[in-house]
């Protein structure tokens, strides 16, 4: 289920807040926020924090959540809240917030690059000419037109992929736990997403019931040959049966932004065949950092004023 917040409890008096910046924003977001209070961006401030501002790269769990006594008030910029302790958060009566609206284009645009890399072999084509080699008649190339896409989530994301996956003569089919009917896609099962994409691509949230589906069991539900994008989470994915499947040419490839360790130093994904892999790059587009400032913004507005 969508991520909703926690009600934003009245602020608890009138002094200054400290504003901690976790992660990397737009250069112009300190300036931005100073109207509201001290903006620090050093993690030993933490303890002095009202309100802290995450990307991916900070966790806030249970031992940082006890490491600031004044926090009243998270948010990360971003789309998920995976990355914080929510539950534990609200029982020490700490809102928190994120900012999905944001990096839906960016995140989007993203995934469609990815599925347009994979059947074209841009990788691959493009590492072997700065090697020399040219490999015109080996590297076969397979067109979007005609294909079906499956969606397995039907968020924010997904729409805007499924209008780009439209514009290219794609036929786009979805499966959405919570949503039964949309104008974006044709809404049907996971079983049919599964037997009849040629394209599968993932935007769920990771949860008990999300983690590890793509996994051997579902992979033998596919398509021959089929391709998986994923810019959600990589815990969603199994991936050692993913290159097992990539190996015996089950799938036909496999493109990811996210992994189960980032980096992911190790991963047998850096040795398997067709594969495309980006370094967590899905909302680190110039526009997106500049409308997460916007909606941060908004966000510490609205809560200066409670």
């Amino acid at each position: 289920m969508p991520f909703k917040g926690f009600p934003i409890m009245p602020r608890p008096g009138a002094t200054a807040m400290v504003i901690l910046l976790a992660d990397a924003f737009a250069p112009d977001l300190p300036a931005r926020l100073k109207p509201f209070g001290e903006v620090v961006t050093d993690l030993a401030r933490l303890p002095d924090a009202e309100l802290v501002i995450v990307r991916s790269k900070t966790k806030v769990d249970k031992a940082m959540i006890d490491k600031a006594p004044k926090l009243k008030y998270v948010i990360r910029g971003g789309v998920g809240v995976d990355t914080i302790d929510v539950e534990y958060a609200k029982s020490k009566g700490v809102a928190v917030d994120n900012t999905p609206e944001a990096s839906s284009l960016a995140v989007a645009e993203l995934a469609f690059a990815l599925m347009i890399a994979m059947p074209n072999h841009l990788a691959e084509a493009d590492a072997s000419m700065k090697q020399g080699k040219w490999l015109k008649k080996e590297l076969e190339r397979t067109e979007l037109g005609g294909k079906t896409l499956g969606l397995v989530g039907i968020g924010r994301i997904a729409r805007e992929l499924a209008v780009r996956a439209k514009a290219f003569g794609m036929k786009v089919i979805a499966f959405d736990a919570y949503v039964k009917e949309s104008d974006a896609a044709e809404m049907t099962t996971l079983e049919r997403v599964w037997a009849e994409s040629d394209f599968i691509s993932l935007h769920v949230p990771l949860t008990d019931e999300t983690r590890g589906m793509i996994n051997a069991a579902n992979i033998a539900k596919m398509r021959k040959g089929a391709y998986v994008i994923n810019t959600c989470r990589g815990q969603v994915v199994n991936t050692d049966d993913v290159v097992a499947a990539l190996k015996d040419g089950r799938l036909g490839g496999y493109a990811t932004d996210v992994y189960d360790k980032e980096p992911p130093e190790g991963s047998p994904l850096l040795t398997a065949p067709r594969v495309v892999l980006t370094p967590h790059l899905g909302a680190s587009t110039e526009e997106n950092l500049l409308r997460l400032g916007d909606s941060i913004v908004a966000r510490v507005e609205k809560y200066a004023k409670k």
